[in-house]
């Protein structure tokens, strides 16, 4: 499974990136997913396609992101194309999403991408990345028994 994102269809939607030049965009994009990609969509690779005639440029990666440029079609048709039945789309352009849907891949909305959403969590915040020994929630709930029991 991977995560194909509709580049320019992304940077369009996203408030923080859609007035920039098109070369800033897809640089914005692309250093966000390699950075935060992970917590925006998931921890399986992230190809991000760009329209190669408006933009040009050429394919690089970063990390889990690969960025590839559509030439001599369109970013839809080269993500069609592309598309399995485990891949996820990321696009708001509903063409795309219906034609992607009728291959097999799920479709997310392009505010998955955008800083400001809510951040996928896998499981419980693990106590242990804040520096915290095993059990401190052990800890915690018998010092909060003992304290604040009597002003209850």
């Amino acid at each position: 499974m991977r995560f194909l994102v509709d580049g320019y269809n992304i940077t369009k939607s996203d408030p923080a990136s859609k007035d920039l030049p098109l070369r800033d965009q897809r640089e914005a994009l692309a250093s966000r997913l390699a950075v935060r990609g992970a917590d925006l969509l998931g921890r399986e690779p992230i190809v991000i396609v760009f329209d190669g005639a408006e933009g040009g440029g050429s394919e690089a990666r970063r990390g889990q992101v690969e960025v590839r440029y559509a030439r001599g079609e369109t970013a839809d048709d080269m993500i069609v194309r592309m598309v399995t039945g485990g891949d996820t789309v990321v696009t708001s352009d509903r063409g795309l999403a219906e034609r992607v849907s009728a291959a097999g891949a799920r479709v997310l909305g392009a505010d998955a991408c955008f800083e400001g959403r809510h951040v996928r969590r896998t499981g419980r915040y693990p106590a242990r990345t804040a520096g915290l020994p095993n059990g401190a929630n052990k800890i915690t709930e018998e010092l909060k028994s003992i304290w604040l029991d009597d002003e209850e």
